[in-house]
C-alpha cells in the first residue's frame, strides 16, 4: 500500500507519520514493520527515526498481528447475573477488558477464562466471551457471552440499539438543563490520537441523553442513557457541552480538586444494563451499586 507524505508530515518521525495514518495500529507494530523491511520510503528502506518531507511515497506491507490467546488467572469476580448463555460482570475501575497495547495480563478476559472456562469465540483468542467493552476507569455492569450463539444474538442487539445502557456521571460545572440530548458525531482527534473528539463532523453518529440526578455548588451528578456505543462516547459528548466528567483529564477536568482527595479514575459508572436473554427473548435488568470510592465522594459533596 502506498500513500504520500503531506505538509503537515514534514519533519516528523516516519513511524509516527504511520502511527497518525494508522491509527488502529499500535506504533511498536509499525517500528517492527519498519525494522523487517516492510516499509520504504522512496523506493529505498529506512528507519523509524527517518525525517519525513512533503511529497515523499510511502510504501508499507502490513503484517498481521502475532496471535494472541488469552490465559486464565486467578482474579477476583463480582458476578451480577448469570444463565447457560449469558453472564453480568461488575467490572471495578482500572481493569481493562481484554489485552491489547501494553497490556498481556490482569484483564477482565483472563479472570473470566479462570471462573467460567469456555466462552464464546465470535471476538478471536483475545477476547472470549466480550460483546461489548467498558473503558479501564469506567466501572459497572459489563455482559460477557458463554457461546457463539449468544454472542451472536447479543451482538445483534448491541449493533439493532435495543440494548439500553444507563450510565452516573459527576461532571464539573452546573449543567443549566434539567435534561438534554447531545447528538454529535465522534471521531478520531486528528492531533492527539489517544483522544477522540465531537468537533469533526466525518466521524461516526452518535447520541447521548442525560438528566440531572443532583446538583452540588462546583459539580452536577447526571444519569446518562447512550444509544450508540462509540469509544469514549459520553466522556466525549459531556466533554463537548463543557461539563467534562470528573477525574477524566484526558478531555478536560483538573487533575485535583481543592478540598476533595485525589480521585484516580473517572467519576463514571455503567449503572444498569437492559437486554432481552438470548434462549427466550424474555428482558432482562441487570443493576450496579455505585463503588465504594465514589460513594465517599458523593458524601464529601454533600
Amino acid at each position: 500500500m502506498r500513500l504520500i507524505a503531506e505538509p503537515q508530515d514534514g519533519g516528523q518521525r516516519l513511524d509516527r507519520v504511520l502511527h497518525a495514518r494508522l491509527p488502529e495500529e499500535s506504533r511498536s507494530r509499525i517500528q517492527l514493520w519498519i525494522k523487517a523491511g516492510r516499509v520504504q520510503v522512496n523506493g529505498a528502506p529506512a528507519r523509524p527515526s527517518h525525517v519525513v518531507r512533503p511529497g515523499e511515497g510511502i510504501d508499507y506491507e502490513p503484517a498481521p498481528a502475532p496471535p494472541l490467546a488469552a490465559a486464565p488467572e486467578d482474579i477476583p469476580l463480582r458476578v451480577l447475573y448469570e444463565d447457560e448463555d449469558v453472564v453480568a460482570i461488575d467490572k471495578s475501575a482500572g481493569m481493562v477488558v481484554h489485552a491489547g497495547a501494553g497490556v498481556r495480563s490482569g484483564t477482565l478476559v483472563n479472570a473470566l477464562l479462570h471462573r467460567f472456562g469456555a466462552l464464546s469465540g465470535v471476538g478471536g483468542p483475545r477476547r472470549p466471551g466480550i460483546v461489548h467493552r467498558l473503558d479501564r476507569y469506567t466501572s459497572g455492569v459489563l455482559l460477557v457471552a458463554k457461546n457463539d450463539a449468544a454472542h451472536q444474538k447479543l451482538a445483534a442487539q448491541f449493533s439493532g440499539r435495543e440494548v439500553e445502557k444507563t450510565y452516573v456521571a459527576l461532571v464539573h460545572g452546573r449543567v443549566k438543563q434539567e435534561s438534554g440530548r447531545i447528538e454529535k458525531p465522534i471521531a478520531r482527534d486528528p492531533v492527539r490520537r489517544t483522544r477522540m473528539t465531537a468537533r469533526i463532523a466525518s466521524g461516526r453518529a452518535a447520541w447521548s441523553e442525560y438528566r440531572v440526578a443532583e446538583r452540588f455548588d462546583r459539580f452536577t451528578l447526571l444519569e446518562v442513557r447512550i444509544g450508540t456505543g462509540r469509544t469514549h462516547q459520553i466522556r466525549v459528548h459531556l466533554s463537548s457541552i463543557g461539563h467534562p466528567v470528573a477525574g477524566d483529564t484526558l478531555y478536560g477536568a483538573p487533575a485535583r480538586v481543592e478540598g476533595l482527595p485525589l480521585l484516580g479514575r473517572f467519576f463514571l459508572h455503567a449503572r444498569r444494563i437492559r437486554f432481552r436473554r438470548p434462549k427466550d427473548g424474555a428482558e432482562i435488568v441487570v443493576e450496579s451499586d455505585l463503588p465504594p470510592d465514589l460513594r465517599v465522594w458523593l458524601n464529601r459533596l454533600r
